[in-house]
């Protein structure tokens, strides 16, 4: 991805029109989706989706990026279980482009970006013990590790509500006091 100079207001709205139609053109057909069909639905020429993202990796990263910056955000509007029952509901919704990321081979690393996200859920964990709902010895890396293998068993598995919410049920009793 490009860094640079704050963009224009229009090229702002260029790069949000061209991130929205990547993650549904990539959501639909995969990483090997063409850079094109991208620029086809944001409405705008494919040197303007090269301007933005020189390579698709960068078009790649840039959505995932996104991704972990909403959930980020997300975090902060909820509890611990409402994040996490949040996050799990979404990946059983809909494939997402990380999930084909993972399957694609392509190697993308955002440790800035997973790393506001652990903070992020740090702080609903901190919050929660605070408020005596969960117990003092869970950690943050055995609260991503579940939310992480959750995700993707309610991803793979095309999980039901009723399974979510029985899934969760166990997982939340795990994490709390007795």
């Amino acid at each position: 991805m490009v860094e640079g100079p704050p963009l224009r207001a229009d090229a702002q709205r260029n790069r949000a029109r061209i991130l929205d139609a990547a993650e549904a053109v990539f959501a639909e057909s995969g990483p090997r989706a063409s850079t094109e069909e991208v620029a086809r639905r944001a409405g705008v020429a494919i040197g303007t989706v090269f301007r933005h993202f020189p390579t698709k990796d960068d078009l790649l990263a840039a959505i995932m990026k996104r991704l972990l910056t909403q959930l980020v955000e997300e975090a902060g509007q909820r509890d611990l279980f409402a994040f996490f029952t949040h996050v799990v509901a979404q990946a059983a919704a809909k494939k997402t482009v990380a999930d084909l990321l993972a399957g694609s081979g392509m190697n993308i690393r955002l440790p800035d970006a997973v790393g506001h996200l652990e903070e992020a859920v740090g702080r609903l964990l901190e919050q929660a013990r605070a408020a005596g709902v969960v117990a003092p010895p869970v950690r943050l890396a055995e609260v991503m590790a579940l939310l992480a293998s959750v995700c993707q068993g309610a991803l793979h598995g095309g999980w039901d509500e009723q399974l979510q919410a029985r899934t969760l049920a166990v997982v939340f009793a795990g994490l709390k006091r007795n």
